[in-house]
């Protein structure tokens, strides 16, 4: 019988649960968790678009800089939501958050496509942006928790990597939802802020079928649960052909259930348990963030200030600046599980930043067009996605397992509010479009601070690949591991 929360949770118990899940083989119970749960990062990038299009402006009555502010609104959203939300999965579990999140952000959405005022869309705009922040926190905890350690870095560079299409779904659907002469400007934009929750409503029958992590069930006492949900999960992987083989006794991990970790305690981890961990996750975070919005947010205005390019053709150089933000994750995860993560991490920040230094050289002495500059984005992204991606994965699977989402709301955090300036400053440096020295300054810049993450995560970086979470971060509810522990 599956233990209740009203047992006594005080007893040690050894436990397989992680050994168990870690040397399953990949099978469609897998891909149910990928799809079920990476849904998230594609509604993401699909909001920023829709919003980014500014479809609504003129049936709102709004001015830019108020176009400009329901994009913040949603960002800000999305910081309070990883704060407000962060901790929750951490002590209620991981699966009930992440029906939770997902049902604030349909609500959200789906009532912002309804608006009838500017203030009524930020209202509801914000709500959506809490419930894609929450996501953030209780998805990638999931996601790291139920795949085996031998796929683990490639499955969560990828799954984070489909923000990008999420983001070209959106830009497709502007096409034809923003064209008058096919829909009315009235209900376009509307129609545009439905997608994402139709999408969602199919996710949510997914996730009903996805369970709670059973390493989650074990640091809480609830040993019989979590021996109970991995012999379901190995009993589908039966019946999909994989094979389920014994597990070694000394792989066993004994536990105690730990309680609530407090705040101090969770300092304790972070600054002095694990000080280089949480350096190196806290710089990768930021930089990547910063030089992704930099670019991200003010690509249009480059192309329109000096290029010349027209406002509605914009959207045509973002497609294929989207698909090598995706392409990257999907070809260079693989390389994060084999090669190693902290060479990886090196290598893809360090060439995004080299590559767009280049493109700063030749954009100063100009001699690209919108095609070339587009060239170069699209090379330095392939690489700086896959990096970006890895820096989620790093401050989830690198921290113990009782605080892993707080942490990686934390960390989620810090990088937005990093990553809200880049679009402010480069906006500034680009001007009227005159003066190309200022922007080829601030595209050097954020090149050197790209470079410098993959330096800090090279010499500072965990090598977590191939290994069980709790190999990389021993949990706090243990109480002695078995020899295969480190």
């Amino acid at each position: 019988m599956a233990r209740t929360r009203a047992e006594d949770v005080s007893r040690e118990v050894s436990s397989l649960v992680p050994a168990r899940l870690d040397r399953l083989p990949w099978t469609r119970f897998h891909w149910s968790v990928v799809v079920g749960l990476g849904v998230a990062w594609i509604l993401d990038g699909l909001e920023i678009q829709i919003v980014a299009s500014a479809g609504f402006a003129k049936d709102l009555h709004m001015s830019a800089v108020e176009v400009g502010a329901a994009g913040s609104v949603y960002l800000v959203g999305q910081v309070v939501g990883a704060l407000f939300f962060g901790w929750l999965p951490d002590r209620i579990g991981r699966r009930r958050m992440f029906i939770l999140t997902l049902l604030i952000y349909l609500i959200g959405s789906g009532i912002a496509g309804f608006s009838p005022t500017m203030w009524f869309l930020f209202a509801f705009r914000f709500i959506a942006g809490l419930g894609i922040g929450g996501e953030y926190a209780a998805i990638n905890s999931a996601i790291d928790e139920l795949i085996p350690s031998h796929y683990r870095g490639r499955v969560d560079i990828a799954i984070n990597g489909t923000y990008w299409g999420g983001a070209a779904l959106g830009a497709a659907a502007n096409l034809f939802l923003l064209n008058p002469a096919l829909v009315s400007e009235n209900w376009g934009w509307r129609i545009g802020f439905f997608i994402g929750p139709v999408l969602g409503l199919v996710i949510i029958y997914l996730r009903r079928h996805i369970p709670e992590s059973p390493r989650w069930l074990m640091s809480h006492g609830r040993e019989n649960e979590a021996e109970k949900t991995v012999d379901d999960i190995e009993e589908r992987v039966r019946h999909e052909g994989g094979d389920v083989s014994e597990v070694d006794e000394s792989k066993a991990i004994i536990v105690k259930s730990h309680g609530r970790v407090g705040f101090i305690a969770m300092v304790k981890v972070l600054f002095v348990k694990y000080p280089k961990r949480t350096f190196t996750g806290a710089v990768m975070m930021v930089t990547q963030s910063f030089m992704y919005n930099a670019i991200f947010f003010t690509h249009a205005l480059v192309l329109q200030n000096f290029y010349q390019v027209p406002v509605g053709s914009t959207p045509l150089y973002f497609f294929p600046f989207a698909i090598g933000n995706l392409a990257g994750p999907l070809l260079l995860g693989h390389l994060f599980d084999t090669w190693g993560r902290r060479k990886m991490i090196f290598l893809t920040y360090a060439v995004a930043g080299a590559v767009l230094a280049v493109s700063a050289f030749l954009f100063s002495a100009g001699v690209l067009n919108a095609t070339t500059q587009t060239i170069f984005w699209c090379v330095s992204f392939f690489f700086a996605s896959a990096g970006a991606s890895s820096a989620y994965l790093t401050v989830s699977e690198t921290f113990p397992l009782e605080l892993r989402s707080r942490a990686i709301s934390y960390f989620f955090s810090l990088g937005q509010l990093a990553g809200a300036l880049g679009p402010v400053v480069y906006g500034a440096l680009i001007g009227d479009g005159k003066d190309r020295g200022p922007l080829t300054g601030g595209y050097l810049l954020g090149a050197g601070i790209m470079i410098f993450g993959g330096i800090v995560a090279l010499i500072f970086g965990t090598n977590a690949e191939r290994q069980s979470l709790e190999d990389v971060a021993e949990p706090l509810s243990a109480v002695k591991a078995g020899s295969s522990q480190s």
